[in-house]
Formats: C-alpha cells, structure tokens, sequence
C-alpha cells in the first residue's frame, strides 16, 4: 500500500513563494493521475491542482497561473510550486491519487501560512 509524506509548507509573506514536495513509498509510474489538495480550518477540502503519468495538468481558477505541478517517477515525488501566495491560500496542504483506484490513505499534510 502506497504512502505519501508531505513537505515543504511553512510561513511566507503574500506575494511570496514555497514549493511543496510529496514523496511516495512505492512506486507511482503507476498512478494514472496525482494530485494536490487543501484544507482550511472550517473549510472543505478543495482539489487544486493535478498531473496524469501523460503530463496533463489541471487546475482550478483559483490557483491558475500561479501554481504548477510536476511528477518525478524516478524519485517516486510529487511537487507543488507556488508563487504569488495570497492570504486565502493559507491551509494544510494534502498529496494523493486522484484516479479511481489509486486513492491511498490521508497523511498529516504539511501547513502552508501566507501572512505579513
């Protein structure tokens, strides 16, 4: 059973930039489709962005234009670069499959805080 460990979050200045990693404990050449997601306090969890093992991203408007996601299969990670951070991006910051089948268990996500 495949586990994700995210990392990389922490507190930076609205404008500013973090770069998410989230590394595998098996293989994920596999997984047809990743993805990032995030959790506000009092929110529900919103899927923000999303890669197929073909290369195809996705992403909602919210986030469109500053975030990219890329896979590294020989490293079994996932990242998440994030630029021109905006307050309203401050969450906990999950990483799992996005396709049927694939969904693994949740991790403890890593916390990204966009404040002056």
């Amino acid at each position: 059973q495949v586990q994700f460990v995210e990392s990389g979050g922490g507190l930076v200045q609205p404008g500013g930039s973090l770069r998410l990693s989230c590394a595998a404990s098996g293989r994920i050449s596999s997984i047809y489709a990743m993805g990032w997601y995030r959790q506000a306090p009092g929110k529900q969890r919103e899927l923000v962005a999303t890669i197929t093992s073909g290369g195809n991203t996705g992403y909602p408007d919210s986030v469109k234009g500053r975030f990219t996601i890329s896979r590294d299969n020989a490293k079994n990670t996932m990242y998440l670069q994030m630029n021109s951070l905006k307050p309203e991006d401050t969450a906990v910051y999950y990483c799992n499959a996005v396709s049927i089948g694939d969904i693994a268990s949740w991790g403890k996500g890593t916390l990204v805080t966009v404040s002056s």
